[in-house]
This record gives structure tokens, C-alpha cells and sequence, in this order.
């Protein structure tokens, strides 16, 4: 097998993992939108601060908002691979 041969196998492996990689985080995106989208409107939304264990009061409309767009942002990206 030449080097070619074996570089374009690594290559497609590396491009397949990243493939499955990001179709989890869309699965586990899309598991938040509906999450977010079924509470009650009285319930309080948290969230985490980065690259930390404390966690913010948050307003439920605006991160549906903002996880909405990640996810949309997501699948942009799946789809120009």
C-alpha cells in the first residue's frame, strides 16, 4: 500500500470520526432545545459559566434563543463538511 494510499484512509477515518462527533453534539443540541422548549414559563433556567462549576439565573426565552441558533449553527457546519 503506498503512502498516498494510506494518507487518504487516515484522512477519511479523521473526516468520518469528526462526522459522527458532530452529529452527537447536534443530538445532544437538539435534546436542550426541547428541553427548554417544553418548560413552564415559571421555571428558572441556569446556566454554566465557562470553563467553571458556577452557575448563572438565566432568562429561559433568551437561551432558547441562543441554543436555537447553536443548533442551527451546527448543522451549518455538518453540512459544508
Amino acid at each position: 500500500m503506498s503512502s498516498k494510499s494510506r494518507d487518504n484512509d487516515d484522512n477519511f477515518e479523521g473526516q468520518s470520526a469528526h462526522k459522527e462527533e458532530m452529529n452527537r453534539k447536534i443530538k445532544e443540541q437538539k435534546i436542550v432545545v426541547d428541553e427548554l422548549s417544553n418548560l413552564k414559563k415559571n421555571r428558572k433556567v441556569y446556566i454554566q459559566q465557562r470553563n467553571s462549576n458556577i452557575f448563572f439565573l438565566a432568562d429561559r426565552s433568551q437561551t432558547l434563543g441562543l441554543c436555537k441558533k447553536e443548533l442551527d449553527n451546527m448543522k451549518k457546519d455538518l453540512q459544508d463538511m
